[in-house]
């Protein structure tokens, strides 16, 4: 078994943008800009907020953050979106997740201008992606590729089996899986809670891609020896055991899935660390017009 370190992967491409940024820093005189908008006090959310402020300061990138309590319209929301929209200092805008439930996601996603969408979540990027044409790939899948060509692994004609069907992870996943690429050129089965058989159907995977929200949901006799496993899940659990007073989880049971694996993911220090630079990628690239003029 050999660790996909995120730590690694994302250091090393950290770097590389850092180089990149300087030099658009250089030539425009000003720094690629990231904005990041939170709503309420979410543990998780501020946690990852924070992480993605932090990196932005180390790779050469202007951020910013806007707060709101959870009481925020939906209106209020949308308005400062379509101020955000209208700033050409700002490259990239992120809404994080989870939002209070009185206030519809999709509809805040949809406001957002698909050009400065750098988590990847609007219908203008989603379809872009799904016809391979240059877009801003949602940010975790991103990462997740950005891994694989970090550590030189070839997809080509291997089964990747994608274990959950969101729109942030499963489903988008599962279309770059697939595609005309490298990393793609898999046979790709896109499966979920409600698969009969889930457990013969993982089986199948050389590639098995775990997204699914539930802590070690895939377990060993679901594996077959030599997959290469990406854990995408990060449960939350309160510990008495740990300084923060919580303790990550995977959706891979990774103490008994390891030692079946080729490769595969830790969590914490996965996927989550190249999920951040899959954003700071789209962001540079939006900074630099590489994608959308």
């Amino acid at each position: 078994m050999q660790l996909l370190d995120g730590k690694f992967a994302s250091e090393k491409i950290k770097l590389e943008i850092a180089a990149e940024a300087a030099e658009f820093t250089a030539q425009t005189g000003r720094k690629p800009h990231l904005l990041a908008i939170l709503v309420g006090n979410d543990g998780g959310s501020e946690t990852y907020v924070a992480s993605k402020m932090k990196n932005c300061e180390k790779v050469g990138f202007e951020s910013s953050l806007v707060r709101y309590d959870t009481d925020v319209t939906e209106e209020e929301l949308i308005q400062k979106i379509r101020e955000i929209n209208a700033d050409a200092g700002v490259d990239g805008m992120i809404v994080q997740l989870p939002l209070p439930k009185h206030i519809d996601p999709e509809k805040i996603t949809d406001a957002i201008d698909y050009r400065k969408d750098v988590d990847g979540f609007h219908p203008v990027n989603l379809g872009r992606m799904m016809r391979n044409q240059p877009c801003f790939i949602p940010a975790t899948p991103y990462g997740i590729l950005l891994m694989l060509q970090a550590y030189g692994i070839d997809t080509t004609g291997k089964h990747c089996v994608v274990v959950g069907r969101s729109n942030i992870v499963g489903s988008p996943m599962s279309i770059l899986m697939a595609r005309n690429a490298n990393p793609g050129n898999c046979t790709v089965t896109l499966t979920h809670s409600k698969t009969t058989n889930l457990k013969e159907m993982v089986l199948q995977g050389d590639i098995v891609i775990a997204a699914i929200g539930r802590k070690n949901f895939v377990t060993a006799d679901m594996v077959k020896p030599g997959a290469i496993i990406i854990d995408v899940g990060i449960n939350r659990e309160t510990s008495e055991t740990t300084k923060s007073g919580y303790k990550l989880y995977g959706d891979v049971d990774f103490e008994n899935v390891a030692p079946l694996a080729s490769w595969i993911t830790p969590v914490p220090g996965g996927v989550g660390l190249m999920t951040i630079v899959g954003l700071l990628k789209n962001t540079l690239a939006s900074a630099k017009k590489e994608i959308y003029q």
